[in-house]
Formats: C-alpha cells, sequence, structure tokens
C-alpha cells in the first residue's frame, strides 16, 4: 500500500518535533521530559479506488498487525468531487492539473491550462485569482527541477554530464530562490521549494542580490 508515505511523513514529524525542540531551546538530552506538540498525520488521495480505508497504520504496513512497540495512525482524506470544502477542492485541482500534464507535458501551456479549467469550474477561484503569477513560478520551478532531475537520472554513467548537470541544476536552484525572494516569499518557504538548507538559501540571496547592478 502506502509504505512509502508513511516513511516520509515520519521523517517529516521528526524533522519538524526536531525544529520545535531548537526553536523552544528544550534540552533534548537532559532528563527532564521534552514538551512536543500532538501529531497529526493526514494524506490526501487523489487517484480513483475502490477500497477507501479511513486510516493507514504502520503497525498494518511493516509489522503484519503488531503494535506492541509502535504505531502510527495516518488518516486518509479523499475529498468529494463538486463539494467547495479546501480539501474537495484540492483534489480536483491536482486531477485536472495531471490531466493536463499528460495532455501538454510539463509546460507552461500545461500549468496555464489548469488554472484556466479550475476557474471555469469554480475550484480554488478565489486563489488563483489572488495568486495566480506565484502559482504559476513555482510550478514552472517544480518542473525545471524534475526535469533536471530526470536527466540526471539518464546520464549517470557519464562523469562529465553527471557534474554538469548537478552544477546546471543548482544554478536553476538558485534562480528560483530569487524569482520567489523578489516576489515577497520568505526565506523559509523558499527553503522548502528549492530543498536546501535556510543558512544556504540565504547566501545565495546575499551574494545574487550583491551581484545585481
Amino acid at each position: 500500500m502506502e509504505v512509502n508515505i508513511i516513511v516520509r511523513l515520519l521523517l517529516y514529524l521528526a524533522h519538524t518535533w526536531n525544529e520545535h525542540i531548537e526553536a523552544t531551546k528544550q534540552n533534548r538530552y537532559g532528563s527532564k521530559k521534552l514538551n512536543l506538540p500532538r501529531p497529526e498525520l493526514y494524506l490526501i488521495f487523489i487517484g480513483d479506488r475502490k477500497n477507501r480505508p479511513e486510516w493507514i497504520n504502520l503497525s498494518d504496513e511493516f509489522f503484519e498487525g503488531n503494535h506492541e512497540f509502535l504505531e502510527v495512525k495516518v488518516r486518509v482524506l479523499y475529498g468529494e468531487q463538486g463539494k467547495k470544502d479546501i480539501i474537495s477542492q484540492y483534489v480536483d485541482f491536482t486531477k485536472v492539473y495531471h490531466e493536463q500534464v499528460k495532455q501538454h507535458g510539463r509546460t507552461r501551456e500545461a500549468v496555464l491550462e489548469t488554472i484556466r479549467v479550475c476557474k471555469n469550474q469554480d475550484v480554488l477561484r478565489e486563489y488563483l485569482a489572488e495568486r495566480e503569477k506565484e502559482l504559476i513560478s513555482i510550478m514552472m520551478a517544480l518542473f525545471d527541477q524534475q526535469r533536471a532531475v530526470e536527466q540526471f537520472g539518464y546520464d549517470k554513467k557519464e562523469e562529465g554530464k553527471i557534474e554538469g548537470k548537478i552544477e546546471g541544476k543548482m544554478e536553476t536552484k538558485k534562480e528560483t530562490a530569487l524569482t520567489l525572494s523578489e516576489m515577497g516569499m520568505p526565506v523559509d518557504s523558499i527553503a522548502k521549494v528549492v530543498k536546501e538548507g535556510v543558512d544556504t538559501v540565504q547566501q545565495w540571496l546575499s551574494g545574487m542580490v550583491a551581484a545585481k547592478p
């Protein structure tokens, strides 16, 4: 089932707790019990399937139902087509997006068509009206990253090309970071988009801003 998704959620949970411990300056190595926020794990499922479980359990996926030592439960949200709650609209948006990518590939046209169709169907209309330019830039940046990853994989036997693609991918990340920064996106959000550390992104932005005429 969605085993890899559970693993990702656990890694994200550990990362979030670690950030909370550092932000609240707690001593993780002391004898005092740590104050941690209560976790709630959710998975938004955007596909079509007959079996729609409300929960995914770590014990069922990994340990044949044995939950004596460790158990994690993830609630699955499916949304309902045509409904106007935010989850349902997000699911509808994602389905339209995947259909447009099938027709047009990972292109600007696919992004623009996704936005056009969703506006016409009153899916996330208010958000798209307010953040359309920002959404286009972010989705195109993600396309560029995915394309770089795919090309890197295809050429992994050619050492020289690998190095060039790594450098090109990093330059793409830097340019994406600068674009998002100029659009007013905070540094921590940019770091999540380009999948780099906050300190790294801050160094990029400082260097690129200083280098601009």
